[in-house]
C-alpha cells in the first residue's frame, strides 16, 4: 500500500493545484470498487509516472530544436545581408584575423575609422564573425538539430504508446502530433547530403550558401527559389514544430479530462 501511494504522489505531480480535484474522486473510486479497481489503478498511475517523464523531455527537445532552428535561420540572414562575407568556393578559407595588421605603418592624416552602430549595443563580438566562424557553428548546430529532432519525435511516439496501453484518452491529438513531428523529422534531413540527389532538407551545410548565392541574383525566379530554400523552407518546419507541440497539450488536457470523469 505504500508503494501504490508513492506511485500515486509521482503520477499526479504533473497536474495543476486546481486540478488535484481529480486525485480525490479517483482515490474515491479506489475505495469504493475494492481490489480489482486497486489493480487498476496501479496500472493507470505506472502510466501516468511514464507521461510525466515524456512530456517533460518532450518539452526540453522542443525548446532544443527550435533554438536550433533561430540559429540557423540567424546565420542564413547574416549572409544575406552581407554582414558576413562568402569566399568564391568552399575550398577557400577565410582567416579570422591578420598578423600583421597592428605592424603596418599608419598614416597619420588618415581618417579616423567610424565605429560600427553594433559596439555601441555590446555586439563587439559580431565584428570579428567571419565565415569560418559561422560554418562550424552552422555544422555544430545542424547536428544538434537533426539529433533532437528525432529524439523529439521519438518522445511524441513513446507517448502515443503509453496513452493506447493505459486508455488515457487523447489518443486524437497525441497521433496528429505525433505525425506532424514526424513530417517535420522528414524535412529537417540533410537529404541532399545523405542520398546524393536534388532533394533537399531544411537542415543546410555552410557551403550550400555559398552554391546557392551564386544563383541568386540571376533572374527573378532564382531569387524567389533562394529564399524558398532557406526562409520558406525554414517556415515550414517551425509551422509543424509548434503545431505539434500544441496538439501534445492538447493531449495532456484530454488526459486531464479522462481522469475527472474516472
Amino acid at each position: 500500500m505504500l508503494r501504490l501511494d508513492s506511485r500515486r504522489e509521482s503520477a499526479f505531480g504533473f497536474l495543476s493545484s486546481k486540478d488535484q480535484s481529480i486525485r480525490c474522486r479517483v482515490e474515491k473510486s479506489e475505495m469504493s470498487e475494492g481490489p480489482i479497481n486497486q489493480n487498476h489503478m496501479i496500472e493507470t498511475t505506472d502510466c501516468l509516472e511514464a507521461v510525466g517523464v515524456f512530456r517533460g523531455w518532450k518539452n526540453f527537445f522542443f525548446l532544443m530544436v527550435l533554438l536550433s532552428l533561430l540559429v540557423t535561420q540567424i546565420s542564413f540572414w547574416l549572409v544575406d545581408v552581407k554582414y558576413v562575407e562568402l569566399p568564391a568556393s568552399p575550398s577557400e578559407t577565410v582567416t579570422a584575423e591578420t598578423p600583421t595588421a597592428g605592424l603596418l605603418p599608419t598614416d597619420p592624416n588618415a581618417p579616423a575609422e567610424v565605429e560600427p552602430a553594433g559596439s555601441k549595443f555590446g555586439f563587439d563580438f559580431l565584428k570579428k564573425l567571419n565565415y569560418s566562424h559561422l560554418a562550424r557553428t552552422i555544422d555544430l548546430v545542424n547536428g544538434v538539430l537533426v539529433v533532437t529532432a528525432a529524439l523529439y519525435c521519438m518522445a511524441m511516439f513513446f507517448s502515443l504508446m503509453v496513452s493506447l496501453i493505459g486508455r488515457l484518452g487523447g489518443i486524437n491529438h497525441i497521433s496528429r502530433a505525433f505525425f506532424l513531428s514526424l513530417i517535420m523529422l522528414v524535412l529537417i534531413l540533410p537529404w541532399q547530403k545523405l542520398i546524393e540527389s536534388s532533394v533537399v532538407g531544411a537542415v543546410y551545410m555552410s557551403e550550400d550558401l555559398i552554391t546557392w548565392s551564386a544563383y541568386k541574383t540571376q533572374n527573378i525566379l532564382t531569387t524567389i527559389l533562394y529564399y524558398m530554400r532557406f526562409a520558406g523552407y525554414w517556415a515550414v518546419v517551425v509551422l509543424l514544430l509548434i503545431m505539434s507541440q500544441t496538439r501534445s497539450a492538447r493531449w495532456t488536457k484530454a488526459i486531464l479530462r479522462r481522469l475527472e470523469i474516472i
